[in-house]
């Protein structure tokens, strides 16, 4: 695949940024809302244009200028004026990290003092600058948009976001600044199979503040503040050579707490996260124990069908006496036995007490998301077990099972060709599964297994 090329969408607060990111990337991914602020941390996505692959990051606006009395800017969502600081950080971060910028405005409010500071920023930069004029909807608002041009920072396309009118004719100057910037190497990319980890749990139980330490930076808004994450933000690493893709999430509230509106949309992009995920790293606050909430998100990891490793964070803060772990790891077994033996790491994200342990299992469970067992030995383990507990019988029928294979894996699903599947108990499948794990462990990752009527197969 071509290089994918960076592109950031900037601006003052409540512009479209959000309702343009999610345009480009063809699905609601960013948390959109009529209050300025909604989007806080960087939000990045592909899209492709043309043939070639972009990635394309979202930010919080820069709110550069705000003097008492200003009528530039509207109020900002409630709890957002103390992240203003590190808002205004994470934007002017994704700048530099840019290959492309593009200037999102009002065509609505036109120029406003906050557009020509921001657009300040940008000619400091050596990054070319498009400016997109949103909510450009008619001819009069078409025309107006020309008024951007004053801000000296680049070519102006009025646009609107929400009905994609114009986006085709700022998409062809993005392709073209990238075709100039950086024309298409020979090779092609890596390929897309590639570790991706999502950090999920409950409202402030120090997600962002693991990602952090294992990135070395502050790539995301941390603070004490519950609720602080809204959207699933991806970032890419290298991992001893290879792409891992790490996925922070809004913390998953229990459903009759979700507030209307956005954080609403924010536990919808969480549980999303979860599809696009291989490993999802379910973090515990040490200090809560294992609450019904952590049960419900342990469950919503395995509908999804993803493999599972559980963190507990805040180890430094607990008391600890001889076997405090082992009666810790005894608790996980219990309150969340329906888990597939998934592997528990004791970290303190504060410390970065074992944190260099999280990537190295995470990246042993995703490789066993892609084990396949021989078909001859598959046959053998069932052999063995059925020679151990004798398949059950329902009325004057025994379940018969004539063969076995692996047909797929990521995760893994096992095939029984039997006589009735509807003689597979529960119980049953479950001992199968059992013994083939004892063998195979598939540490923390569903194992599928699925039976089917073999044709011309009687009692």
């Amino acid at each position: 695949m071509p290089r994918k090329v960076l592109v950031a969408l900037v601006g003052r607060p409540n512009v479209g940024k959000s309702t343009l990111y999610n345009r480009l990337v063809g699905e609601r991914r960013a948390v959109t809302d009529d209050i300025p602020g909604t989007t806080r941390d960087r939000l990045f996505g592909e899209f492709d244009w043309r043939g070639r692959l972009f990635q394309v990051v979202d930010t919080g606006g820069i709110e550069v200028y705000q003097p008492k009395g200003s009528c530039d800017t509207a109020p900002l969502a409630e709890g957002s004026a103390e992240f203003i600081p590190q808002i205004r950080a994470q934007a002017l971060t994704a700048v530099q990290d840019a290959d492309i910028v593009i200037m999102v405005t009002d065509a609505v409010s036109g120029v406003t003092a906050a557009d020509e500071d921001v657009a300040e920023i940008l000619r400091k930069t050596q990054k070319p600058v498009l400016i997109a004029a949103n909510k450009a909807d008619n001819l009069s608002r078409f025309s107006d948009a020309t008024d951007f041009y004053a801000l000296g920072t680049g070519q102006v396309f009025p646009i609107s976001a929400i009905h994609g009118l114009g986006v085709g004719d700022l998409l062809d100057a993005v392709y073209a600044a990238a075709e100039d910037a950086l024309p298409l190497p020979d090779q092609d990319a890596e390929a897309d199979a590639h570790l991706k980890i999502a950090i999920v749990g409950r409202p402030n139980v120090g997600k962002s503040s693991l990602l952090n330490k294992l990135l070395g930076e502050d790539r995301v808004i941390v603070s004490p503040i519950a609720g602080t994450t809204r959207d699933a933000i991806d970032t890419e690493i290298r991992y001893f050579g290879e792409p891992v893709t790490l996925i922070d999430t809004a913390g998953i509230r229990k459903r009759g707490k979700i507030e209307p509106g956005v954080e609403k949309f924010s536990v919808v992009r969480a549980m999303k996260a979860l599809e696009r995920c291989d490993v999802a790293l379910l973090v515990l606050d040490a200090q809560d124990g294992i609450t019904e909430q952590d049960a419900h998100i342990a469950g919503y990891i395995m509908e999804a069908r993803r493999s599972i490793v559980v963190v507990v964070n805040k180890w430094d803060a607990v008391e600890k006496e001889g076997g405090t772990m082992a009666a810790f790891r005894d608790l996980i077994a219990n309150r969340l036995n329906f888990l597939p033996n998934p592997p528990v790491i004791f970290v303190s994200a504060l410390t970065g007490q074992r944190v260099h342990q999280v990537l190295e299992v995470a990246k042993q469970v995703w490789e066993s998301r892609h084990v396949r067992i021989p078909t001859s030995e598959l046959n053998k383990l069932v052999r063995d077990a059925m020679h151990i507990h004798t398949p059950p019988v329902r009325g004057t029928r025994r379940l018969k099972i004539l063969y076995a294979s692996q047909v797929a894996i990521d995760p893994p699903v096992l095939l029984f060709h039997v006589n009735d599947p509807r003689l597979v108990h529960f119980t049953y499948k479950r001992f199968l599964e059992n013994q083939i794990r004892a063998a195979y462990p598939f540490a923390g990752t569903p194992l599928i297994l699925s039976f089917r009527k073999r044709d011309g197969m009687d009692d």
